[in-house]
C-alpha cells in the first residue's frame, strides 16, 4: 500500500493473481445433512436453508437424518473452497474499496491474521478493541453514540488501534461505523487512517450476499445497499475489512462468536511493531443480550480484560450491578470446612440469580445463565466499569490504559514494577500526556531498569517526547547508551531509507571480505565508513579508536582490521559511548527524524558545530536521495539546522564577540578536530557565513594589524616603495589596543600559544609559523599578563612584519605581479616570439618560462606539501576546486605549447596552443576579483548564466541543423564539397541570427554575380554549383520562420532566463559574496608572502626550514584553535548557556503565536468544563447523601416514637421507606 492510499484511508488495489491461492487456504461450509426443523412442517432444515437448496447427498439418507434431533455445524456440514473473496465496492457510496473474505468458522486464526497483515497491508495494531453488545432492534442511546465518537474512535486514532465489530448496518455495528465517519468529517483523513474497522459477521446473515459470490475472486465486487436499509443486515460501508464467518447456517446469529474469540486470543499473543509488548486486546461491552454471556465468560477465562459501559442497558447493566454491588454484600460463615474449597457459595448464587431475573425476566434457560454469571463474577478483576457521566469521553483512552494494565498485573511477579506495563502501553500508543499525568506525577519511584526498555522503544519508533520525559525523570544517557545499544539502534534503520541502503552496501563489502558464512548485522564499522563518506576530510573518522583501526592505513587494510575485531568477542559493545548525545544526534539525522534530531541537538554540547555537522550530513544525503519528496524533507531539515547554528552564534556574538571568535576556530574533540568554519564551508552554509561575526573575524584575518578600509592604492604604493610602511601613509592598530586583543589566558602547551593569538592578532600567525618557529625548543610559554611573542621586537622588524604578513598584502602583490605576467605573456606572443632553436627563444620568453615554473612550484606546494594527508587524499582535495582545475589546464597547455614550439614541424601548432593558453591564464583573473564586494556576486551570476546558455545552445543547435540542412538541399541539388556544405549548413545560418543574410544567394529573384555551373563533372572538380530556382519560394518562407524563431523566440527566452538568474542571485548577492570570500582569504593566508616569480625565494626558505632544519609548520592549522582543560570547559559552558538562552527565546516566541494562545485557551476551557462536571458530580453525591441522612433521621424518629408508646398499643405511623424520603427531598 503506498502512502497516498494510506493518507486517503483506503487500501491498495491488488491484482487478481496475487490472491488466487485463497480458495486453497480458506474454505466455506455447506450443510450436508438435512435435519428437519420441527416448526417448519418439513420445509426447512435446522441450518436455516430450505429443502430445495440442499444437495442430494444431504437428502439421501432419510433414516440417519430421522435419528438426529439437533443440527451441529461440525458434524452436519462440510468444507469447500471459498467462493467469495477480494475487494468490495459499495455502489453509489463513493468510498474506498474494502476487503472481504468468506471463511469457515473453524479457520486457523494465524491464516486470517497473516492475510490481513501481509496481503491486505493493514498496519500492525498497537491495540485491538472488540466492541460487543447491542439489544435486538432497540435504538442505541444518544450518549452512547457520543462515547463511541468522542471516546472510542478518538482513542483508537491516537493509539493506532483495530476496532472489531459486527460490521452490519444494524444496532451497535452501525453506530460504530457512523462514529468513525463523523470523526473523519471533523478531522483529517491522514489521522483517521490509523483507525482500522474490522467487521466479523455471520455469512448467512448478510443480505445480498449473492453479489459477493465469485469463485475466481471479485476485484472489486459491486455491492448494492437498498435505500432505507437502516437497521438491517447489509454490510456497512465504513468498515475496511469484512470477515464473513460461515458455519453452514442461514439467517442465524452467533456462528461467528467462537471464531472471533479465537482470533482475538491469537492477536493478543502477537507482538507490536516495537516488539516490546504483546498486542493488547480489550473487549468493550455496550448493553447486550443474555445470549452474549457465553462470549463474555469464554473471553474472561482467556484472561481478556473487559470494559463495561455503565448505564447502556441490558447485559452491561447486569455486569455493572454484580461487580459493584454483589461483591460488597455480607457473606455468611460456612462453618469452617463444611464445604470443599472451590464449591460455589449457595447464597452468592441466589443473589446472582435474583440479579439475572431482574434484568432478564423472560429468559427460559435461567440456570444456564446463572452459571455463566457466577463464572463471570469469579473473574470480575478483569472487568472495569466505565461511567461516562463521571469520567467523560475525553478520558476514555486513559480508562482503556488502566483496564489493560489492571489485567496485566495478574501476571506480574513480585520483583517487577507494576507500572512498567502501563508505561510500555503508553509508549506504544505514543500518549505522553497519559504518561505525564498518570505515571510521572511524582508518586512513583522509577528506576533505571524500569525505563531502559521503554527508552529503546521510544528511540526506535521515533517518539522524542518520551525520550525527553525519561531524561527529565532521571534516566542517565551515559549509562544507557553503549556501543552495543548504538549498533542495535542502527540495525533498526529501515533498509529502504537512504541511510539504510548505504549501510547495507558497506555491510555487503564486509560480508564479501569475511570468509565465515553467518548472519551479519550493522556494526559501528559500517557507521564509521558511512560518516567518513558523508563528512569527507572535514574531521577525523568516527569510532576508529573503538575498533582499533589505524586511520592512516588503506581502506582494505582497515577493513581487515575491523573484521578481526568484529569476528572476535567484541568486548567494546559493553563500553559506554564517549559522546552519547552526539551519537544519538547523528543516528537521528541519518534517518531524517526532525524532532528527535533537534532534541538530541539541544542535549549536545558544542551546539553551533553540531548543528553545522547535521546540516553537512543532511545535504550530503540529499544529493544521493532519488525521491523528490524525501529530498525536499532532508533539505528543509538541513536548512533548519543551519538557521539554528546561525541564531545560536548570533546570540554568542551579541554576548561576547571575543569568545565567539574562539568558537569559530576551536578544534572540537567531539567532531574529530573539526572547526565551525571548516564544517560550515563543507556544508555550504552560506547564511551562517553571512553573519556579521563571521565576516568580522574574516576581515580581521584579511587586514591583519592594519586598519580596515585602508585604500588599496596605498598598499600598492608601499609595495613599490617599501620604506613607506614606516610612515603614516598606512595606519596600523595601536599597540595598546593590539595588546589588549592579544592578551590571553596561559595556553596549556607551547604550540597552543600561536592558536591563542590567532583569535585577535591574526597577522601574528605568519611570523609565528614562518619566521619565529626557527627552533621549536626556544618557544617559551608566556607569563600571565604578558604577550607571548613579539613584544620586545624592534619597531623596524615589527612594522615590516605587520605589513608584509597581512593576507591583503599578499593578495595585492599577487594581483600586481599577475598583471605583469599577463603583460609579459602578451608581449612574447605579439612582439618577441622567435622561431625554433637555434634562432629562438628570446630572453623575454625564457623569463616567461621561469615565471611559469615558479607558478608550477606553488601549485605543487599547495596540492601536496600543505597538510598532513596522503598523496591520494591531497590530490582529491586539490581537484575539488574548479580554479585548481583551471590552473592545471593552463599549465598543461603551456607545457604542450612549449614542447611544440621548439620543433620546426610543430612550431605553428605550438604558437596556437600558447595563444589559447593565454586566454585561460587571463580568465584566471576572475577568481582573483571574487574578493570584491561588487564583482564577486557578478562572477557567480556569470557562471550561472553560462550554464543557462548551454541549454539555449542545445535548442539553437537543433533549429540550426534543421534549417541549415533543408536550406542547403533546396538551394543546391548537388554539391559534393564537404567543406562548402558544412559552412552553408551550420555557419551561414548562425550568421543569419546576427543579420548577415546573403539575399542574392538565397533569393533567386536577385542577381547573383558569381561564376557557377550545372555541369556535374565540373562540380565534382570543385566548381561552384548554380542555384535551384524551383523551390525558391519555400527557401524564403523557411528563412522567415528561422529568423522569427531564433531572433524573437529563442533570443528572448535566453534574455528571460538570464534576467531570472540575475534577479535570483542579486537578491542574495551579499550572502554569496560573503561565502566565497572565505576560500580566497584562506588561500592567501596560507600562501607565501612573495608573489611569482619571487615566490621561488619563499619556496627555498621553506625547503630549508622543513627538510634541513626540521622546523614544524603551523600553517596547516590555519584558523584552528586548540583549547584544553579549563579554558575549553569554560568556552563549552558559555556556549551551552547561550544555547539555552536561544531556546528560551524561541520558546517564548512560540508561546506568543496565535496557535499556541488558542491551544492554551482551549486547555483552560477544557479544564473549566472538567471542573464543572466534577462540581455536578459532587452536587449529585451531596444530594444522595442528603437523602440518605433524611432517611436515617426519619427512621430514627420512627424508632423513638415506637419505643415511646406501650408495647401493646399499635403504632399510628408507618415505617418510612427510602423511596418516599428520596422523592420528598427531590421535591424540596
Amino acid at each position: 500500500m503506498n502512502e497516498k492510499d494510506i493518507e486517503q484511508g483506503g487500501v491498495a488495489v491488488m491484482p487478481k493473481t496475487d490472491l488466487s491461492w485463497i480458495p486453497d487456504s480458506f474454505k466455506k461450509r455447506v450443510c450436508t445433512t438435512f435435519v428437519e426443523d420441527s416448526f417448519s412442517n418439513g420445509g426447512l432444515c435446522q441450518c436455516g436453508s430450505t429443502r430445495d437448496t440442499h444437495p442430494s447427498v444431504a437428502l439421501g439418507d432419510n433414516f440417519s437424518t430421522a435419528m438426529v434431533s439437533h443440527w451441529d455445524s461440525t458434524q452436519h456440514s462440510s468444507e469447500q473452497p471459498t467462493d467469495a473473496y477480494g475487494e468490495l465496492e459499495f455502489a453509489g457510496a463513493g468510498k474506498r474499496h474494502s476487503y472481504f473474505l468468506r471463511l469457515s468458522s473453524t479457520t486457523d486464526s494465524s491464516k486470517v491474521f497473516n492475510i490481513m497483515r501481509e496481503h491486505w497491508k493493514l498496519p500492525q495494531p498497537n491495540l485491538v478493541v472488540s466492541v460487543v453488545g447491542g439489544e435486538k432492534k432497540s435504538e442505541v442511546k444518544t450518549w452512547v453514540r457520543e462515547v463511541l465518537r468522542q471516546g472510542l474512535v478518538k482513542a483508537a486514532q491516537s493509539t493506532g488501534a483495530w476496532i472489531i465489530n459486527g460490521g452490519l448496518m444494524e444496532g451497535l455495528g452501525r453506530c460504530v461505523g457512523q462514529a468513525v465517519k463523523d470523526y473523519a468529517t471533523a478531522t483529517s483523513s491522514i489521522t483517521l487512517s490509523k483507525v482500522v474497522l474490522i467487521g466479523i459477521a455471520p455469512w448467512g446473515l448478510v443480505k445480498n450476499r449473492e453479489q459477493l459470490v465469485n469463485p475466481e475472486g471479485s476485484f472489486p465486487a459491486k455491492y448494492l445497499v437498498k435505500n432505507g436499509a437502516r437497521d438491517s443486515c447489509y454490510l456497512d460501508n465504513n468498515y475496511k475489512v469484512f470477515l464473513l464467518v460461515d458455519d453452514g447456517t442461514i439467517g442465524r446469529k452467533g456462528g461467528e462468536v467462537a471464531f472471533r474469540a479465537r482470533l482475538e486470543d491469537y492477536i493478543s499473543r502477537q507482538r507490536t511493531d516495537s516488539a516490546s509488548i504483546d498486542i493488547p486486546v480489550l473487549n468493550m461491552l455496550i448493553s447486550g443480550e443474555a445470549s452474549m454471556l457465553e462470549a463474555l465468560d469464554i473471553s474472561l477465562k482467556n484472561s481478556m480484560p473487559w470494559l463495561v459501559l455503565a448505564g447502556s442497558g441490558g447485559l452491561a447493566n447486569l455486569v455493572c450491578d454484580i461487580v459493584e454491588n454483589v461483591q460488597s454484600a455480607p457473606m455468611p460463615s460456612t462453618g469452617g470446612a463444611e464445604k470443599e474449597e472451590g464449591t460455589p457459595n449457595v447464597e452468592l448464587r441466589e443473589r446472582l440469580a435474583e440479579k439475572v431475573k431482574i434484568y432478564f425476566p423472560s429468559e427460559q434457560e435461567m440456570d444456564k445463565y446463572v452459571d455463566r454469571v457466577l463464572s463471570i463474577y469469579q473473574n470480575k478483576d478483569l472487568i472495569c466499569i466505565y461511567n461516562a457521566e463521571q469520567e467523560g469521553a475525553d478520558d476514555f483512552d486513559t480508562v482503556m490504559l488502566k483496564v489493560l494494565v489492571q489485567a496485566s498485573k495478574k501476571q506480574i511477579t513480585g520483583h517487577s514494577n507494576p507500572y512498567t506495563d502501563e508505561l510500555k502501553l503508553a509508549v506504544t500508543w505514543n500518549r505522553v500526556d497519559i504518561a505525564k499525568s498518570e505515571l510521572f506525577n511524582g508518586n512513583i519511584d522509577w528506576k533505571y531498569d524500569d525505563l531502559k526498555d521503554s527508552m529503546t522503544d521510544a528511540l526506535m519508533n521515533n517518539k522524542p517526547q518520551f525520550v525527553r520525559l525519561f531524561i527529565d525523570h532521571g534516566l542517565n544517557i551515559l549509562s544507557y547508551l553503549t556501543y552495543g545499544k548504538l549498533e542495535d539502534l542502527y540495525n533498526s534503520i529501515p533498509d529502504n531509507s537512504q541511510a539504510g541502503k548505504l549501510l547495507q552496501h558497506i555491510l555487503n563489502e564486509r560480508r564479501n571480505e569475511s570468509s565465515k558464512d553467518k548472519k551479519y548485522n550493522i556494526s559501528i564499522y559500517e557507521v564509521s565508513q558511512l560518516l567518513e563518506g558523508l563528512l569527507g576530510e572535514v574531521c577525523q573518522p568516527f569510532y576508529t579508536t573503538v575498533l582499533k583501526v589505524d586511520t592512516n592505513s588503506t581502506k582494505r587494510k582497515a577493513l581487515k582490521q575491523a573484521c578481526q575485531v568484529l569476528e572476535g568477542e567484541c568486548g567494546y559493545r559493553g563500553t559506554q559511548c564517549k559522546h552519547a548525545w552526539l551519537c544519538l544526534f547523528i543516528w537521528a539525522v541519518l534517518q531524517n527524524r526532525s524532532e528527535m534530531a533537534i532534541f538530541c541537538w539541544e542535549m549536545c554540547g558544542e551546539s553551533v558545530l553540531t548543528a553545522l555537522g547535521g546540516c553537512k550530513l543532511l545535504r550530503e544525503l540529499s544529493k544521493q536521495e532519488i525521491e523528490t519528496e524525501a529530498k525536499l524533507s532532508i533539505k528543509d531539515l538541513a536548512q533548519k539546522f543551519e538557521n539554528m547554528a546561525h541564531d545560536v552564534f548570533s546570540m554568542c556574538y551579541q554576548t561576547k564577540a571575543s569568545d565567539s571568535y574562539k568558537l569559530l576556530i576551536r578544534k572540537s574533540t567531539m567532531w574529530g578536530d573539526a572547526t565551525c568554519l571548516k564544517m560550515a564551508m563543507a556544508a555550504d552554509a552560506r547564511i551562517f557565513f553571512s553573519h556579521d561575526g563571521v565576516q568580522s573575524m574574516l576581515s580581521q584575518i584579511w587586514w591583519g594589524e592594519m586598519e580596515r578600509g585602508t585604500e588599496l592604492w596605498k598598499l600598492a604604493l608601499t609595495m613599490v616603495i617599501p620604506p613607506l610602511c614606516y610612515t603614516n601613509l598606512i595606519k596600523f592598530m595601536k599597540k595598546d589596543h593590539a595588546e589588549d586583543k592579544s592578551v590571553m589566558v596561559t595556553p596549556p602547551s607551547a604550540t597552543d600559544c600561536h592558536y591563542t593569538e590567532t583569535v585577535f592578532s591574526f597577522s601574528d600567525i605568519k611570523p609565528h609559523s614562518e619566521a619565529e618557529q626557527e627552533d621549536s625548543n626556544n618557544i617559551r610559554r608566556p607569563t600571565k599578563g604578558t604577550l607571548a611573542h613579539g613584544k620586545h621586537k624592534p619597531f623596524l622588524i615589527s612594522r615590516w612584519r605587520q605589513y608584509w604578513y597581512a593576507p591583503v598584502t599578499s593578495f595585492i602583490g599577487n594581483v600586481l605581479m599577475y598583471f605583469l605576467f599577463l603583460f609579459l605573456y602578451a608581449y612574447v606572443l605579439l612582439v618577441d616570439f622567435k622561431p625554433p632553436p637555434p634562432y629562438g627563444p628570446a630572453p623575454s620568453e625564457y623569463l616567461l618560462y621561469f615565471w611559469v615554473f615558479t607558478i608550477v612550484c606553488e601549485e605543487i606546494r599547495e596540492a601536496f606539501i600543505v597538510g598532513s594527508k596522503t598523496f591520494a587524499q591531497s590530490l582529491m582535495l586539490y581537484a575539488q576546486d574548479v580554479w585548481n582545475k583551471c590552473d592545471v589546464l593552463a599549465i598543461s597547455l603551456f607545457i604542450a605549447g612549449l614542447c611544440c614550439r621548439m620543433f620546426k614541424s610543430s612550431y605553428s601548432m605550438g604558437r596556437g596552443i600558447l595563444c589559447i593558453d593565454y586566454m585561460v591564464f587571463t580568465l584566471r583573473l576572475i577568481h582573483i576579483f571574487a574578493v570584491h564586494r561588487q564583482l564577486g556576486p557578478k562572477i557567480i551570476i556569470l557562471v550561472k548564466m553560462i550554464k543557462d546558455a548551454f541549454f539555449f545552445l542545445f535548442f539553437l543547435a537543433v533549429w540550426l541543423s534543421a534549417y541549415g540542412v533543408a536550406n542547403q538541399a533546396l538551394l543546391y541539388t548537388y554539391d559534393p564539397n564537404p567543406t562548402r556544405a558544412f559552412r552553408r549548413v551550420l555557419y551561414r545560418p548562425y550568421l543569419h541570427i546576427f543579420g548577415q543574410i546573403p539575399v542574392e544567394e538565397i533569393d533567386t529573384g536577385k542577381y547573383w554575380d558569381r561564376d557557377c555551373t550545372d555541369n556535374i563533372t565540373l562540380i565534382d572538380e570543385g566548381k561552384e554549383p548554380c542555384r535551384d530556382t524551383s523551390h525558391n519560394w519555400l527557401v524564403v518562407i523557411l528563412l522567415v520562420i528561422f529568423l522569427l524563431v531564433t531572433n524573437i523566440l529563442l533570443i528572448n527566452l535566453l534574455i528571460a532566463t538570464f534576467s531570472y538568474t540575475f534577479s535570483k542571485v542579486q537578491e542574495r548577492s551579499d550572502t554569496y559574496w560573503k561565502f566565497q570570500r572565505y576560500n580566497l582569504i584562506v588561500e592567501y593566508h596560507s600562501r607565501p608572502n612573495l608573489a611569482p616569480p619571487f615566490i621561488i625565494l619563499s619556496h627555498i626558505n621553506l625547503f630549508i626550514k622543513r627538510n634541513l632544519r626540521k622546523v614544524p609548520s603551523t600553517k596547516i592549522h590555519h584558523f584552528a584553535l586548540q583549547l584544553k582543560g579549563r579554558e575549553a570547559n569554560k568556552l563549552v559552558k558559555w556556549e551551552t548557556l547561550q544555547k539555552e538562552n536561544f531556546l528560551a527565546f524561541e520558546s517564548k516566541k512560540q508561546k506568543g503565536t496565535d496557535s499556541e494562545r488558542l491551544k492554551r485557551m482551549s486547555a483552560k476551557v477544557d479544564g473549566v468544563v472538567k471542573q464543572v462536571s466534577e462540581i455536578r458530580d459532587v452536587d449529585r453525591r451531596l444530594r444522595t447523601l442528603e437523602s440518605e441522612m433524611e432517611f436515617c433521621t426519619s427512621s430514627l424518629q420512627w424508632i423513638m416514637e415506637t419505643l415511646s408508646q406501650s408495647s401493646s398499643a399499635k403504632g399510628a405511623k408507618a415505617h418510612p421507606t427510602r423511596k418516599a424520603v428520596v422523592s420528598a427531598s427531590l421535591e424540596k
